[in-house]
């Protein structure tokens, strides 16, 4: 299944909320299903992002309609990035021959 990693920013009512942000993550899993997403892993930053979700899905648009749904809450801003593994990477290696 194809990997994303999905990067965020808090917005004003994110880092106003701050304390409820375990909880927000909690419930993005529990959404994330009913979009056929599998979240993998929810790990907070500091630096220039202050969020990553590490997620698999079948497809572009179960991500994007996951994210439009998280994005409509107000608490976070996301960049996405479709992450490929070592074989994936080989596999389109080959295509260039």
């Amino acid at each position: 299944m194809p990997t994303y990693l999905l990067l965020g920013k808090y917005t004003d009512q994110g880092i106003k909320t701050i304390k409820e942000t375990t909880e927000r993550g909690e419930r993005f899993k529990e959404i994330a299903k009913d979009f056929g997403v599998k979240v993998r892993e929810i790990l907070w930053l500091m630096g220039e992002y202050d969020v990553m979700n590490i997620v698999e899905a079948e497809d572009d648009q179960s991500v994007a309609a996951l994210l439009y749904k998280a994005g409509s809450w107000g608490y976070v801003r996301t960049t996405t990035l479709r992450a490929f593994t070592q074989e994936e990477m080989n596999s389109i290696f080959a295509k260039m021959d």
